[in-house]
């Protein structure tokens, strides 16, 4: 069986970052479980099982293709998959940068002008009433805008799309309004495309059908990073870690004790938990296994820091990764997107 193939060796932890990929196709496809029971047991985000589950799909699919095929075909298969939608996506790593909402939605309008133009459409902005920056990749966000904006032009019946902003305390909403063709996915490689861009911003697409064949594109935003939890009772490390993800516009949280940590996990839910073993009343091994254990924290990634070298142990009490210390700034950075969090 192919899935065999992917199998890790035998000396890799279960949860190892490695063995992932053939993991999620054995409990998804051979034990029948659904993604989210087993981005549960392997203790990873809903996203990063999904990533992972493609990642070895891909895999299983070049190991078929390599047996069926004929002699002559694999080098142009793998520069097919190499050249794949999904894997054009992946590679792209986000860059964020401080913007005015305005002057990036004016820059993908400015893209689709000609094209709306030419159809005798008229795109209508209603800009912010004040203006309002947001930590996004400027490039990867034009794009992303641009291409949703040309979706709707080409699909409208009308003469004009209408783009609006809600902003929220949480969030912003940039919406586009059209009559029309409906606006959902149709899986083409165009939509693969705007779906993966969206999963790497870390922004939400959602269709909607609205009387009077209108329909609207609404893609929304976070105005907050992702919220990080270091519990550790070495404050210098603290600081040191909050300067690592300087740029990354992280919320970082700090706990110098394990009791600390727990309360600060259930009141203020962070996106992930970097975790010391050594620190007094409450060591990191109970702080893992008590977050594990209950229901608001049972999912919330955890990356184990410790100077004890003993990942196997990490994993086997539900930690998402293992950093051994002294803690590298690229090591740390690495576990995050392992994760999906930057």
């Amino acid at each position: 069986m192919a899935i065999d193939m992917l199998a890790p060796e035998d000396s890799l932890p279960f949860r190892a970052p490695q063995a992932r990929p053939h993991q999620l196709l054995q409990l998804r496809y051979v034990e029948g479980m659904t993604v989210q029971e087993v981005a549960r047991e392997l203790g990873v985000s809903e996203r990063q099982a999904y990533r992972d589950l493609r990642r070895g799909e891909e895999s299983v699919s070049a190991i078929l293709w390599t047996k069926w095929s004929k002699p002559e075909q694999p080098r142009g298969v793998r520069a097919m998959r190499l050249s794949s939608v999904e894997s054009e996506v992946a590679r792209l790593e986000p860059k964020r940068a401080r913007v005015d909402l305005e002057s990036l939605i004016r820059q993908a309008i400015k893209s689709v002008d000609r094209l709306a133009a030419g159809r005798g459409i008229q795109i209508e902005f209603d800009p912010p009433a004040i203006s309002h920056s947001i930590a996004v990749d400027p490039v990867l966000s034009v794009q992303l805008l641009t291409r949703v904006i040309s979706h709707a032009v080409q699909r409208t019946v009308g003469t004009k799309v209408s783009l609006s902003t809600v902003i929220g305390a949480q969030d912003v909403a940039i919406e586009l309004q059209y009559k029309g063709a409906a606006a959902t996915s149709n899986g083409s490689a165009s939509d693969r495309v705007l779906t993966g861009l969206a999963d790497r911003l870390g922004w939400s697409v959602s269709h909607l059908d609205l009387p009077s064949n209108e329909h609207s594109i609404r893609l929304k935003i976070s105005l907050h990073g992702p919220t990080i939890l270091i519990i550790d009772d070495n404050q210098g490390l603290v600081e040191l870690l909050d300067r690592y993800l300087t740029g990354h516009d992280c919320k970082v949280l700090a706990a110098t004790d394990g009791r600390e940590g727990l309360a600060l996990a259930l009141n203020q839910p962070p996106q992930a938990v970097i975790l010391d073993v050594m620190m007094p009343d409450i060591d990191g091994w109970e702080v893992l296994q008590r977050l594990r254990t209950h229901p608001d924290t049972a999912d919330l990634p955890v990356i184990i820091c410790s100077v004890f070298d003993d990942p196997e142990l990490a994993y086997s009490l539900g930690a998402s990764l293992f950093v051994p210390k002294p803690i590298r700034r690229v090591a740390i950075l690495d576990a995050l997107r392992e994760l999906g969090i930057v």
